[in-house]
C-alpha cells in the first residue's frame, strides 16, 4: 500500500495522522536554518544556499564566461554554492552530523553543480586539472558522488537524495554532476519532486514518473507542490504518483494535502473498500 506523507516548514505538521512520513527542512535554499527534529527526516539543501552566496560571492559557482550562479540570472530560482569548496562541504557535513543527532535518516536535497556548463571558478580548474580525470563532466560526477558518500557515511538510517526532474538518459549527468548509478551505492531513496501549480493535466507526469522507473533501480518517491492547489487535481496526480513512487509526498500546505488525503479516504469508503488503522 502506498505511503502518503508530508514536506514542510513546520514541525507539528509531522504529527498529523493523515501522513505515513514526515520531511523537515532544518536547512533551506535561503540559508535558513532550523533545529533538527526526531519528529520526521531532516532536509538539507546543500548547494543552494542564498546567504552564503549573498555573504561571499566568490563562493558562487561560474561558467566559462565568469556568469554566476545568482538568483538574478535566468533559470535560477536561488543562488548555488560551489560544491568543490571544501570548508563550505565541511560545514554541510557538521550540518549533516547535528541532524543525525536526533533522527537517524536524513534527506539531501539541491546536490550537484547549477546547470552543465558550471563550474568554472579558479577552485575547479586547479582541482580538474590536479585530478586522475581527463573528462570534465566525469570530474564533476566524481565531486558530487564523493561528497554523497561522506555525508552519507554520516547517516545510520536511510539516506533520501532528491533528484532533478528530468530522467531522459545521461541528462542528470551532463546537467547537475548526477551520475545515479554511482549514487545508488550511498543512498537509500531518491525523491523526485514532480511539481506543478494546478496539475490541470497530469500526462506529463506519468511521463517522467515513467522515465525515472525505468533509469532507477533504487526506489524513489514523487513529490508534490500542493500549496493551492484544488483538492480533486491534486488526487489525480497523487493516483498517477502512486502508480511509481515508493510513495507520495505533498509539499508546503500540508493543511490541503490532509484534506486531499481525507478526501481519497472518504470516497474509497463510499466505493466499498475498508481502511484499518496501521
Amino acid at each position: 500500500m502506498t505511503e502518503f506523507g508530508v514536506v514542510t516548514r513546520n514541525e507539528e505538521e509531522l504529527a498529523w495522522p493523515e501522513f505515513d512520513r514526515g520531511f523537515y527542512e532544518a536547512k533551506d535554499v535561503t540559508g535558513r536554518q532550523a533545529e533538527p527534529t526526531a519528529a520526521g527526516v531532516n532536509m538539507v539543501s546543500c548547494f543552494g544556499d542564498n546567504a552564503a552566496a549573498d555573504a561571499d560571492l566568490g563562493l558562487v559557482p561560474v561558467d566559462d564566461e565568469g556568469n554566476r550562479a545568482t538568483r538574478e540570472r535566468p533559470y535560477f530560482d536561488w543562488a548555488y554554492v560551489c560544491p568543490s569548496r571544501g570548508r563550505y562541504r565541511d560545514g554541510l557535513l557538521e550540518i549533516v552530523e547535528d541532524c543525525v543527532a536526533v533522527n537517524d535518516d536524513l534527506r539531501l536535497d539541491d546536490v550537484g553543480f547549477p546547470r552543465a556548463e558550471y563550474c568554472h571558478c579558479d577552485v575547479c580548474e586547479r582541482a580538474f586539472a590536479d585530478s586522475d580525470h581527463e573528462d570534465w563532466r566525469a570530474w564533476r560526477a566524481s565531486v558530487i558522488t564523493e561528497f554523497v558518500a561522506e555525508a552519507a557515511g554520516r547517516v545510520p538510517g536511510k539516506t533520501y537524495l532528491t533528484l532533478y526532474p528530468d530522467p531522459y538518459p545521461g541528462r542528470l549527468y551532463e546537467r547537475a554532476g548526477l551520475d545515479v548509478e554511482a549514487l545508488a551505492a550511498h543512498v537509500d531513496e531518491f525523491v523526485v519532486p514532480l511539481y506543478d501549480t494546478a496539475y490541470g493535466t497530469t500526462y506529463w507526469l506519468e511521463t517522467i514518473a515513467a522515465g525515472f522507473a525505468d533509469l532507477l533501480s533504487t526506489p524513489f518517491s514523487v513529490e508534490l507542490y500542493c500549496v493551492n492547489v484544488e483538492v480533486e487535481n491534486l488526487l489525480h496526480a497523487a493516483e498517477v504518483a502512486e502508480a511509481y513512487g515508493e510513495s507520495v509526498l505533498f509539499g508546503y500546505q500540508a493543511a490541503n494535502a490532509r484534506g486531499a488525503l481525507r478526501r481519497r479516504r472518504a470516497d474509497r469508503s463510499d466505493a466499498g473498500e475498508t481502511y484499518t488503522p496501521e
